[in-house]
């Protein structure tokens, strides 16, 4: 009796870890979908049901797309009546912002020295 108290109590708390569960950023937004959402929740906040429209696969697809946005807190959920429409949360996206600009320094700085390269390489024509 003691194995099936222990083996109940196991598969109650499974769902608590999966809750507390932090997901990464980066891989929530390499996925194209989750991408293509963010994209139109930038333009306007959007109900689960207006998001599926724009998408060939089912409202439960789109709304674990959802989901995993916002505990990225990519997204955030306002309630209007019995509606929840997602909206962009800027915070967050700044921050993503901010990291990526020092790997866009990078290369922008090694753009210019290849073209400065370049331009000493090509034949002068008169």
């Amino acid at each position: 009796m003691p194995d099936v108290e222990r083996k109940c109590c196991q598969t109650q708390f499974k769902p608590i870890k999966t809750l507390y569960m932090r997901r990464d950023i980066f891989q929530a937004i390499a996925d194209p979908t989750r991408r293509a959402i963010l994209v139109l929740i930038a333009a306007q906040a959007m109900t689960p049901n207006s998001l599926a429209a724009h998408f060939d696969t089912t409202r439960q697809a789109v709304s674990k797309h959802l989901r995993i946005l916002t505990e990225c807190e990519l997204l955030k959920q306002e309630y209007q009546g019995r509606e929840i429409y997602y909206q962009l949360e800027i915070r967050k996206m700044k921050e993503v912002d901010k990291w990526l600009e020092q790997f866009r320094k990078i290369w922008e700085d090694r753009f210019n020295q290849l073209d400065k390269v370049l331009l000493k390489l090509k034949p002068n024509k008169k």
